[in-house]
């Protein structure tokens, strides 16, 4: 498959993985895990242990490969796990990221998924 929009060919489809799952995984060190919401939300609430925290807004930059913004800790063949408040801004991430060039992305859904799942949350 083609993604027309970035000219690049399309990632397949990874199995998806539920919240313990991934919990489990990122506990083994086996998947980069993704905060996408805000500094305020972050602030009030912290996030998964673990978890690099790259706001939606700035993801577009440091998850592209080509951008000399790229965070260091990304690995297109790597997984990744995404999560935000509720899940729509880590599907929107995860679209992206696919987008980029990453070969397996899953979708957590919210910051309480990861915690209903047995994921501990740190405070800065």
């Amino acid at each position: 498959m083609f993604n027309f929009m970035t000219g690049r060919p399309a990632a397949p489809a990874a199995p998806r993985l539920n919240p313990q799952e991934i919990v489990s995984k990122a506990a083994a060190g086996e998947i980069t895990v993704i905060d996408v919401r805000d500094h305020n939300e972050l602030a009030m609430t912290g996030k998964a242990e673990g978890a690099l925290h790259i706001p939606l807004s700035i993801l577009r930059m440091q998850a592209d490969p080509s951008s000399p913004d790229f965070h260091p800790e990304l690995s297109t063949d790597r997984p990744v796990a995404i999560y935000c408040a509720s899940g729509a801004r880590s599907g929107m991430a995860a679209r992206l990221m696919q987008s980029l060039g990453f070969q397996e992305v899953h979708n957590i859904g919210g910051l309480g998924h990861w915690q209903m799942a047995g994921g501990n949350i740190v405070r800065a």
